[in-house]
């Protein structure tokens, strides 16, 4: 497909390069050497090569005098600080921590040292470093071991005290998952280190001994001060707990105490005796004025009829009955006989009912009784329980009273106690650590510090970090097109030709390098240049090709003239259209006039044929700008000069078109419509990344294919740094000497 027909198509396909050979393998396939995307421009960002190791391992090679400079400078400067510091020793003492003091008696001590968990030793670790120990340590330094100890330190105007120095040089240092603490003294005088850290240990011991005898003197004075109060306040308690006894009487609490209680179970055991007898009592009597009250025989009670004298009146009323009737059985009621019975018989019933009457009043006065005892007993029993609740109200005050008493005098005991015991253990010395290696003067030849080897390993390591990090920041702040990464990454463009710098020469031999072959190397980047451009569909069957560039002095006019001369010696037709109407450049390349040219064709004054400089070169012909034009827009944007680039078109089989830089002015972009393809010339290490950044973009923003970028006047002493698949010393023999006599002339 002709994508040339269709300004807005994209090519479908993307193709690998290699700078060993600039050769690239089919289509989609992957590329060799720093690959990249072949996309034309169109899909530059989106398939933008990241930076690999080899690129950040290019930019220390390029920096690589900045790394050593800035290395050996910092090595250099700790090598001589390192050599100019005084030295300093070391020596430090072991102190073993005891769990618990020695229990020399079986009494509790007044200062608890016991070391129960982490936050114990710690603070037996902040003991030794406190200032009170570190101003005993300065204070045990005296006479000439005072003198040699300040001796370093009084070259200087600032006075400084000897716990000042103490303090600074002395390091404590806990050792893991043990109960061993080291003391570490550092000092230019390897004795004076010793002593001083033997010092320190000494003191540490020193001052828990002092601090336990002065806390068990203090506790000796306080336990007598306490011992007497106590003592007058129990004397207190014994008299008031005195007069409280005589004054309730209970001089013999407890014999009181249980006749209360006996004389109480007594009257509670009458009571429950008088209340069964009361029940009793009221039950008769309730039965007997019931049967009062409703007429009927008394002697159906039990309780009466069972009465001895009742029992017998009524068996003799029962005999006197049946004598009544056997005698009525023979005789009348006037009888005799008849009537000295029922006389009888009636004086029965009046015994009887006499007999009945004082066996009730008996029963209701016995009901009266009982109700009276069981009262008075109550009562009896009422009196005895309020005795009862007195006496042990007063019990309860007298047992407080004499329990206070007791608990003070046994806090009085225990006083007089712990006060003789602390006065005992007070005079015993024992010690809650002990030293296991006392501190031993260092080797002479073995100073803490300096540390020559750490040292100069530190400044070589420092100094190689410091420089690479110099020679990234050299990179970041470097924003010129240089590698391959920023052409591709950061430009966006593929690059397809690598033009090394040339040595000084004339410009027409520059512009036809080659021809001349005055430069082997950039006549076989020209080769390659061809050779990659006639890969692809696109570049290979562009008639219309673009050259431009960001800045002025890129090159494009020494690009466009050798690939236009390139192409002419493979046998292909090819005109040079100087459109550069600003400032033309390509008849200087060929030493011919600038009298006539595109402005004359855009103006309509002359034809092409009128203009056209024909046979520079075999298959080689110009048109110069003719001029510089004061409104170069309007002359490229005139219909002529499209009708000109389409008689080209026809003419030949390549048109070369040289025009103004991107960044300069905008006569490319009007011309890039008219093309088949553009390229685009960077100068190494000249062009900033944001300008040719922002000039493609334009050309990228017409789409019209670009073909590729160019990097123009590669450095070779930096080459191998950023291009070493391609500028190697192992593919001199392949380039064609012209001046080497076994070697035939060569022939583009």
């Amino acid at each position: 497909m002709d994508y040339n027909s269709k300004p807005n198509s994209k090519p479908p396909f993307r193709s690998g390069y290699g700078y060993g050979n600039y050769g690239a393998p089919q289509e989609g396939s992957p590329g060799t050497g720093y690959g990249y995307n072949y996309s034309y421009g169109y899909k530059a960002h989106e398939n933008a090569a990241r930076r690999s190791f080899e690129d950040y391992m290019l930019i220390l090679r390029e920096r690589m005098w900045y790394i050593i400079v800035v290395s050996l400078v910092i090595f250099s400067s700790v090598v001589v600080y390192t050599l100019s510091q005084e030295k300093i020793y070391q020596s430090g003492t072991t102190v073993q921590v005891f769990r618990r003091d020695p229990m020399v008696m079986q009494i509790q001590a007044v200062t608890d040292n016991e070391i129960r968990s982490t936050e114990d030793l710690n603070t037996q670790v902040k003991l030794m470093e406190s200032s009170a120990i570190i101003q005993k340590v300065a204070d045990r330094l005296t006479g000439d071991e005072l003198r040699q100890f300040m001796e370093p330190y009084a070259k200087g105007a600032e006075v400084i005290l000897p716990a000042e120095i103490l303090a600074r040089n002395r390091k404590v240092v806990p050792q893991r998952l043990t109960l061993i603490v080291q003391i570490f003294y550092q000092h230019p005088n390897r004795f004076i280190a010793a002593k001083v850290a033997n010092y320190f240990a000494d003191e540490y011991i020193n001052y828990n001994t002092r601090v336990r005898i002065d806390e068990s003197m203090k506790a000796v004075e306080e336990l007598k001060n306490h011992a007497n109060e106590q003592r007058r306040k129990v004397e207190v308690m014994a008299v008031n707990l005195q007069n409280y006894r005589e004054k309730n009487n209970m001089v013999s609490l407890d014999q009181r105490k249980d006749i209360v209680t006996e004389k109480l179970k007594a009257l509670n055991l009458y009571v429950t005796q008088t209340s069964a007898r009361l029940n009793e009592a009221q039950i008769r009597w309730s039965q007997v004025k019931e049967h009062k009250a409703n007429g009927t025989d008394l002697t159906e009670l039990p309780f009466i009829a069972t009465q001895p004298l009742i029992a017998q009146l009524t068996q003799q009323r029962a005999a006197q009955k049946i004598q009544l009737a056997l005698l009525s059985d023979r005789y009348r009621e006037k009888h005799p006989k008849m009537q000295e019975a029922m006389n009888s018989l009636a004086q029965a019933d009046r015994e009887l009912a006499k007999a009945i009457a004082s066996v009730s009043a008996q029963v209701e006065s016995e009901y009266l009784n009982t109700q009276r005892s069981d009262q008075e007993a109550r009562a009896a029993l009422a009196q005895q329980e309020t005795e009862s609740l007195e006496l042990d109200r007063a019990a309860v005050e007298y047992s407080n009273q004499e329990r206070d008493f007791k608990i003070n005098d046994q806090i009085l005991q225990s006083i007089i106690t712990r006060s003789r015991e602390t006065t005992m253990t007070s005079t015993i010395e024992t010690q809650n650590a002990r030293i296991v290696d006392r501190a031993a003067p260092s080797p002479a030849d073995q100073p803490l510090s300096p540390n020559v080897l750490f040292n100069l390993s530190l400044g070589a390591c420092v100094g190689l970090g410091l420089g690479l990090a110099f020679a990234f920041f050299i990179a970041f702040i470097d924003d010129r097109v240089k590698s391959s990464f920023d052409i591709e990454s950061v430009v966006g463009l593929p690059l397809v030709g690598i033009i090394p710098q040339i040595k000084r020469m004339e410009q027409t031999e520059r512009a036809q390098i080659v021809l001349n072959n005055a430069d082997r190397l950039v006549a076989e980047a020209f080769l390659t240049l061809h050779s990659s451009l006639r890969l692809k569909d696109e570049s290979k069957n562009a008639k219309a090709i673009l050259i431009t560039s960001t800045i002025p002095g890129e090159g494009k006019s020494f690009t466009v003239t050798n690939l236009a001369l390139t192409f002419a010696a493979h046998g292909e037709r090819v005109v040079i259209v100087d459109c550069d109407l600003r400032k033309p450049n390509i008849h200087k390349s060929f030493h011919l006039e600038n009298l006539k040219g595109v402005i004359d064709i855009c103006e309509g004054t002359l034809s092409i044929d009128d203009v056209l400089m024909r046979g520079i070169q075999p298959n080689l012909d110009i048109i110069a700008a003719g001029g510089r034009a004061k409104n170069p827009t309007h002359i490229l944007n005139s219909k002529n000069f499209e009708l000109m680039i389409s008689d080209l078109r026809k003419r030949y089989d390549r048109v070369f078109i040289d025009t103004p830089p991107l960044a300069a002015v905008s006569d490319a972009l009007i011309i890039l419509p008219l093309m088949d393809g553009s390229v685009f010339t960077i100068f190494f290490n000249k062009v900033r990344r944001k300008a040719a950044q922002f000039s493609t973009k334009k050309l990228l923003d017409a789409n019209v294919p670009n073909f590729g970028a160019v990097l123009n006047g590669l450095n070779l002493a930096v080459s191998g740094y950023y291009y070493a698949q391609y500028y190697d010393k192992t593919y001199k023999d392949y380039y064609i000497d012209p001046a080497a006599p076994d070697n035939p002339s060569s022939k583009i």
